[in-house]
């Protein structure tokens, strides 16, 4: 297996990176990445061949695509709020930019190609569970740029039989998951700023629900998908049906660090989703031996990795002491 990575710098490409690794299948891992939200330090010590670039870039594409056996899409440009600021850098990086991959693999030997959607596409179903077959009603542009990465991958497999997988993500989480900018996600957010001892930041009123998976599970998901050839002409939710709250993910995050959190709760955004948890039966189906990482064993390695993480920033910043 020779498998092209794109956006593996980012923090769930580099978890799969080293997760591809430990798979005694796979020959070689090159990933392609810009760097625009992803850091080549995710992939220190990790075997893999970096390549500088951007899926806009149709030559560099196809100069990659030659010899590969699997390509994991997750280039994209994340973020609801980054979308409704900038809705066609969003459509550009995520619906453009999976069509250039597409036409790369379509005129090759065509390749496995796994591709990463978002649960943004269901928009605020009143379904309790979001099941695959439900109708999609994206509220960002974001949601509508997933949308159309996994509606491309279905049709080039009914056009062309290009072998794909689409996967719904749903608020993926775990180390090297950028913390300390605007459009942080949430568990990144609440855990450093509780590190800092500062308040979590909600919009609206803590209330609203989300499936939170650990990033180790879907990488070994990704993994096993990619070793097995899974494929599916739809798409398939990447997440095992836990509904957390906010609040309730507060008080996960204070047993964690054993004392009490002060809350900072701001206006609710536009585009966000009320309730998101998703059906995971079509995903047990293909993969049935699959358990997630439980909420709090899950939440206590990132807390790890990201006080690590800032400890290490901090000495970085303050340069050598005297003597050294």
């Amino acid at each position: 297996m020779r498998i092209l990575v794109t956006g593996g710098a980012g923090f769930i490409g580099a978890n799969l990176c080293r997760t591809l690794t430990t798979r005694p299948e796979v020959e070689s891992i090159t990933v392609l990445d810009d760097l625009s939200s992803g850091n080549i330090d995710n992939l220190a010590d990790v075997g893999v061949d970096f390549v500088t670039g951007s899926i806009l870039d149709r030559e560099l594409l196809a100069e990659l695509m030659a010899g590969v056996t699997h390509v994991i899409h997750l280039a994209a440009r994340p973020s609801v709020p980054r979308s409704l600021i900038d809705p066609i850098a969003s459509h550009t990086a995520n619906a453009t930019g999976t069509l250039h991959l597409l036409e790369a693999c379509r005129t090759t030997t065509p390749p496995h190609v796994i591709l990463a959607s978002s649960s943004s596409v269901y928009g605020d179903c009143p379904e309790p569970y979001k099941h695959e077959d439900l109708p999609t009603r994206p509220l960002s542009p974001y949601g509508v740029s997933k949308l159309a990465t996994e509606a491309y991958a279905v049709a080039y497999a009914e056009s062309f039989g290009l072998p794909v997988l689409p996967f719904r993500f749903f608020n993926v989480y775990g180390p090297m998951q950028a913390a300390d900018h605007a459009y942080a996600a949430v568990i990144p957010a609440f855990v450093s700023a509780a590190l800092r001892g500062r308040p979590l930041p909600i919009y609206g009123d803590g209330n609203q629900a989300r499936d939170f998976t650990y990033v180790g599970s879907v990488a070994h998901v990704l993994a096993d998908a990619a070793v097995r050839r899974v494929t599916s002409r739809k798409p398939v939710n990447l997440a095992f049906g836990t509904r957390v709250s906010l609040l309730c993910l507060k008080d996960a995050l204070e047993t964690i660090l054993d004392r009490p959190i002060e809350t900072d709760f701001l206006p609710p955004r536009a585009g966000d989703i009320r309730e998101s948890q998703a059906s995971s039966r079509l995903l047990l189906g293909l993969f049935p031996g699959v358990r997630p990482v439980p909420l709090e064993e899950g939440l206590r390695l990132t807390v790890t990795w990201l006080e690590k993480a800032m400890n290490t920033n901090l000495r970085n910043e303050s340069g050598p002491g005297e003597g050294a």
